[in-house]
Order: C-alpha cells, then sequence, then structure tokens
C-alpha cells in the first residue's frame, strides 16, 4: 500500500511538473499512467451531496464520499512539484532545452502505445474522433497570441482554462496562459510573490502588506486558485459523464487532440523576439541532433516499459 501511495505521488509530481511547461499537458501524463478515469471520478464527487455528508456525518464520512486520500496524494505531488520539480525542470530547460523537449516528444509518441489499447478496435466512430482531435490540437498549436488584458474576471477564467491541461489529455494550459498574454504575470511573478510572502511570514516579517505590487500578484494568484479549482470541477465532472456515456468517441477526441497537440512539444524550434515560434527539421550531421533523437527513443521505451510494468502487476 505505500509503495502504490508513493508512485500515486510521483504521478502528481510530474502531471504537476509537466502542466507548467508550455506545450505539455498534465492531463496526457495522468491518460498515460492509468489514473486519468479514477482522477475525474474523484473531482466530480466533490459536490452539493458530498458537501451534505461533510455536515450531516462529518468530515471522514466526506473524506471517503470524495475518494480523499486519492486526491489528496495526487495533489500533495502536484503542489509539491510547483515548488521542487518545476525549478529543476525549469533549469533544465533553460541549459538543455532540445533534450528535454526530445524527451517529452518520445513519451507522448509512446503513450500512444498505452492509448491504442483504450480505443479497443478502429471504427468510423473512433476516427471521425480522430479527426475532429487532430484538428482541434493543430488549430490551438498554430493559434496567435492575443493579450486579453488582466481584469479580475480574466484572470478568474485564465484559471478555469489553464486547469483545463490537468483535466484535458493534450491540451496545455500553460501554453492557453501564453496565448492569452498571462503566463509571466500568473506563473511565473504570482508564483514567486506568494514563495517571497510565505518565506517572509515565516521570519515574522510582513513588510510586504505595505507593498501593493506584492498584495496584486498575491490578488492574482487568489483568483486564479478559484477559476482553477470551478475548472477542474466543472469539467471533470463534463468530462466524467462523457467518458461513462461516449466513451469511444471521448477517447477518440482524446488521442487526436494529444497526437494535434504533437506539435507544440516538437524539439527543433527557434523563437524570435516577439515570442512567435517556428519549426525546422533537424540537421543530422551534428552530435546534437542524435543525442536528441536518443532522448526521443528513451522517452518511447520508458513510457511503453512503464505500462508493460503496470499490467504485470
Amino acid at each position: 500500500m505505500l509503495k502504490m501511495n508513493f508512485f500515486l505521488f510521483l504521478k502528481g509530481l510530474a502531471m504537476g511538473a509537466v502542466n507548467k511547461i508550455p506545450g505539455v499537458s498534465g492531463g496526457t501524463v495522468a491518460f498515460v499512467t492509468g489514473i486519468y478515469e479514477d482522477l475525474l471520478n474523484s473531482i466530480k464527487k466533490i459536490n452539493f451531496n458530498a458537501f451534505k455528508i461533510l455536515f450531516t456525518k462529518g468530515f471522514n464520512a466526506f473524506y471517503e464520499e470524495i475518494n480523499g486520500k486519492f486526491l489528496t496524494i495526487v495533489f500533495s505531488g502536484v503542489i509539491a512539484s510547483f515548488f521542487s520539480v518545476s525549478l529543476i525542470l525549469d533549469s533544465l530547460i533553460e541549459k538543455y532545452e532540445l533534450y528535454v523537449f526530445g524527451l517529452f516528444f518520445g513519451m507522448i509518441v509512446g503513450s500512444f502505445y498505452v492509448i491504442y489499447f483504450q480505443l479497443e478496435r478502429i471504427t468510423s466512430k473512433s476516427l471521425i474522433g480522430i479527426i475532429i482531435g487532430v484538428v482541434s490540437g493543430l488549430l490551438i498549436s498554430f493559434a496567435e497570441n492575443y493579450n486579453v488584458g488582466t481584469s479580475d474576471l480574466i484572470i478568474f477564467f485564465s484559471g478555469v482554462i489553464a486547469i483545463s491541461g490537468m483535466i484535458l489529455p493534450g491540451l496545455s494550459g500553460s501554453y492557453l496562459l501564453l496565448l492569452m498574454g498571462n503566463y509571466t504575470l500568473i506563473m511565473v511573478d504570482s508564483v514567486n510573490a506568494l514563495y517571497f510572502t510565505l518565506i517572509e511570514s515565516v521570519s515574522f516579517d510582513f513588510t510586504f502588506i505595505n507593498d501593493p505590487e506584492r498584495l496584486y500578484l498575491l490578488k492574482v494568484l487568489m483568483l486564479f486558485t478559484l477559476g482553477s479549482i470551478f475548472g477542474l470541477i466543472f469539467l471533470s465532472n463534463v468530462l466524467s459523464s462523457l467518458l461513462k456515456n461516449f466513451k469511444t468517441i471521448t477517447v477518440s477526441i482524446i488521442v487526436g487532440f494529444i497526437a494535434g497537440s504533437l506539435i507544440g512539444v516538437w524539439p527543433w524550434k527557434n523563437e524570435d523576439m516577439t515570442g512567435n515560434v517556428s519549426l525546422f527539421f533537424p540537421d543530422f550531421s551534428i552530435a546534437q541532433t542524435w543525442i536528441t533523437i536518443f532522448n526521443i527513443l528513451i522517452g518511447i521505451l520508458f513510457v511503453v516499459l512503464l505500462e508493460r510494468l503496470a499490467n504485470k502487476h
């Protein structure tokens, strides 16, 4: 049981870490590692009935009703990643971006081996779903940046949109924030503001209450968090119902969406001063390309072996 909880925590770490990276989806990690439907169904149980149980039967009954142990372990990993794994990952991307994205690309390609068995068999219905998913993923991948502003309402809905990457495999919440022009404000500035506030509070230094910029960033993070919670519960209910009633077409669209969004983690790309990204084919005459290809193969093998190990046990 302890070993199972530990691996569940690691899956949460991985979800939180990759969800912070534009182009990569935490939902894809949940899907590939086999906790996707459990995650949706557990979050779906956080509803009016659950809170009724909380006030009538107490916290223990409420905790059991919403599969609290599962959610606590997974989201402990997600939260921990923002202050640990994601910081390491940010550093690795800064120094070895090509190699890291090569590994991610390989892991997503390898995930199709796992997802193939979710489809059971290809039918005309599942084929249509795959095409819809691919087209949707490509449209988002090639979308132009559009600054929508930073009003309180926009920040709240940014939370709803960003958390979609945790629920929808193949959809990067961080990438959507980049398109909206709010990525730095929310994922960097406000998170750093919380980190420094916690450090100062532990040292009994509360001078930040006189800092308007710090207070604004903390408000941004609070609104974003509220939006994320709302989006998490709303989207999980919608997707859980879709998987229950229309599993084949829903999984097919997810498969297509992941395929269409692969362009977002293509390792060989350039970014200009305005933030526009252009893709190119690698130069096979340099060692850097072959190291990246090796990382892609490692990513594919890792996911395939992980899936086989999970099936074995």
